[in-house]
């Protein structure tokens, strides 16, 4: 029987429109035996219903230990997020256990995938999730393989206009994200090494300590660009909630204050990422994520 990849996965590249990201879905099969073999690990089974980005499958190492393998193609930067994660060490974010290979794919420590920081109560969650970013906030490494805020947002920036011409109604709020963006730019208050992508979803229960990141799409910026994401998490039930604003202002309120970030500051960048990825949702179909996001960037 041959592989079928992930239905959540294929749906998600198809959505991206790119050759090369369906050039690698074709041969994934054949990409994760090359990628065990090199390893010397055995696939027990992949992990389902699994990401939007990447696949991951659960491993034996050759002493019997259990690990992960995650493949991705180039076009989600597995390269860089493999310097971050060999950067923190650890220390906040799942393990690497490969260093020395570079092929796209990481092996890594095995968590509980069933059991992330969203499964808890939302202000525990909150804590717990702004706990584990803290100790990612770390100077970046020297030689660096990652992109800068100001050039993935200006690429963003870019992509968000576009969308604004086709779609007149998002125009007014995608003109405020992106002078938003334009003010944060001009003097960031510093520069650390960034998850990128970091929300509650994203940290998993571990054996070695009780919550650990994982999928990195590390940047290199300040803080509250990455603290920005956090904002906006369970966006669903904020917005079915009479009291989705106030909600939604308590909270960078308080995520601003218990991780030391401008509350400002952190406002402008939730602002900004939450239009782009609403622009985003509308520009591949996904007409219910878009208008979600959307309404809740207007909150701000």
């Amino acid at each position: 029987m041959g592989f079928e990849p992930p239905p959540r996965l294929a749906n998600a590249l198809g959505e991206v429109r790119d050759e090369g990201a369906s050039a690698w879905l074709d041969r994934l099969g054949a990409e994760l035996d090359e990628a065990a073999a090199r390893r010397g690990v055995s696939v027990e089974r992949v992990h389902l219903p699994g990401g939007r980005s990447s696949l991951v499958a659960h491993v034996r190492r050759p002493d019997g230990s259990p690990a992960v393998l995650k493949l991705a193609p180039a076009r989600f930067r597995p390269e860089a997020e493999r310097a971050a994660l060999a950067h923190w060490d650890g220390l906040g974010a799942v393990r690497l256990l490969d260093p020395g290979v570079e092929d796209g794919a990481l092996l890594l420590e095995r968590l509980h995938p069933e059991v992330s920081v969203r499964t808890l109560p939302e202000a525990k969650a909150l804590l717990e999730a702004a706990g584990t970013l803290r100790r990612l906030w770390v100077d970046p490494p020297e030689g660096r393989n990652c992109e800068t805020v100001p050039e993935r947002t200006g690429r963003q920036a870019a992509s968000m206009r576009a969308t604004a011409k086709a779609l007149p109604d998002v125009a007014p709020l995608v003109d405020a994200a992106v002078r938003a963006r334009a003010e944060l730019v001009a003097a960031p208050p510093e520069l650390k090494l960034l998850h990128g992508t970091f929300r509650q979803s994203k940290v998993l229960q571990g054996e070695r300590m009780p919550w650990l990141a994982v999928g990195p799409d590390p940047v290199v910026g300040e803080c509250a660009f990455d603290l920005a994401r956090l904002v906006r998490d369970r966006v669903e039930d904020l917005i079915g909630s009479p009291s989705g604003p106030s909600i939604t202002r308590r909270r960078v309120k308080r995520l601003a204050e218990s991780l030391d970030v401008d509350r400002d500051r952190l406002r402008g960048w939730t602002l900004f990422r939450a239009v782009e990825s609403g622009a985003r949702a509308l520009r591949v179909g996904r007409v219910r994520d878009g208008e979600n996001l959307l309404e809740f960037a207007g909150w701000l």
